[in-house]
């Protein structure tokens, strides 16, 4: 008899708390984007969590947060996940909030391709469908050629790639301590936008210091939601829990709702439908396929 996933109700709260975090974050970085540098909000977001990460990680870990044997690998993770948050910044600026964070679920189709080309992952004819599912919401909410499409948009796949890359890396580096995998891309982003702030940014730049508390506060709940996420995923199963992530999009819909008064259209909220329904079914068929190469001697194909 095959044992499905259980699945606590504290993990299932600690996911919706995170995308909530995550919704609010994106929420200040909209509002701040369309008065300050984008090189400066992702400084003040990645300084934070490197900051907090070396609080929470380092007394709570035998080795050292910087020693690893993956250097390289380490500094592109990093400088692919500046790339991404910069697209999604720029794409946050000019995009409604709800449909910035919809194409940003566009990811897990593209590390479905990613992960055939690069870690020779079998495509199965499900893995097809939601990849084509995916482009199909993609394209409902961009519609390219139309009155609504904006270049914005593009910005926001190309976030979505970026990250799809990052999570190809992070799986190519299994055998590295997770907290190692944490730091580093924090790390990184915050060295990384420090050196390039004082040609980015007016040093001349006076922010008020609701704006200041702002900026910091947003940043240190979006830290807190990567810390939930983290807290979540070790009480339950990826596979039971990566279908209550979709919850973002109910987040950012509302919040987008009340704090810019946008809402999306039908054909926004029909794309959104189709990949988060997709994601949801490839998310139970890869249970199925693991559940079944468990139970079936031989190898498994790696999902």
């Amino acid at each position: 008899m095959r044992k499905h996933p259980h699945v606590p109700v504290s993990a299932v709260l600690l996911i919706c708390g995170a995308t909530m975090c995550f919704a609010l974050l994106d929420t200040v970085v909209k509002f701040l984007s369309a008065r300050y540098p984008v090189p400066l909000l992702i400084w003040a977001r990645w300084t934070v969590q490197a900051i907090a990460l070396v609080v929470w990680l380092a007394p709570r870990t035998d080795a050292s947060l910087v020693r690893t044997r993956h250097l390289s690998r380490h500094l592109v993770r990093g400088a692919v996940l500046i790339g991404s948050s910069i697209c999604f910044v720029f794409a946050l600026r000019d995009l409604p909030l709800a449909d910035v964070t919809a194409l940003n679920y566009t990811t897990p189709a593209i590390v479905v391709v990613l992960a055939v080309l690069v870690l020779g992952e079998r495509m199965t004819p499900m893995r097809v469908a939601f990849v084509v599912a995916g482009a199909i919401g993609m394209l409902l909410i961009v519609r390219p050629g139309s009155d609504v499409f904006r270049g914005a948009s593009l910005l926001a796949l190309a976030s979505a790639a970026c990250y799809a890359v990052f999570q190809i890396l992070t799986r190519r580096m299994a055998d590295e301590d997770p907290g190692v995998l944490m730091f580093y891309p924090a790390l990184v982003g915050a060295v990384a936008t420090g050196i390039a702030l004082p040609f980015a940014v007016d040093l001349d730049l006076s922010m008020p210091w609701t704006h200041v508390a702002l900026l910091v506060g947003g940043s240190i709940v979006g830290t807190l939601g990567h810390f939930m996420f983290v807290l979540a995923f070790r009480r339950g199963a990826a596979s039971a829990l990566t279908p209550f992530t979709y919850v973002h999009l109910i987040w950012a819909t509302l919040i987008g709702w009340a704090v810019f008064g946008t809402f999306p259209d039908g054909y926004a909220v029909a794309g959104m439908a189709i990949i988060a329904g997709s994601g949801l079914l490839i998310t139970l068929h890869e249970r199925r396929r693991a559940l079944a190469g468990i139970a079936q001697p031989g190898p498994a194909t790696v999902d």
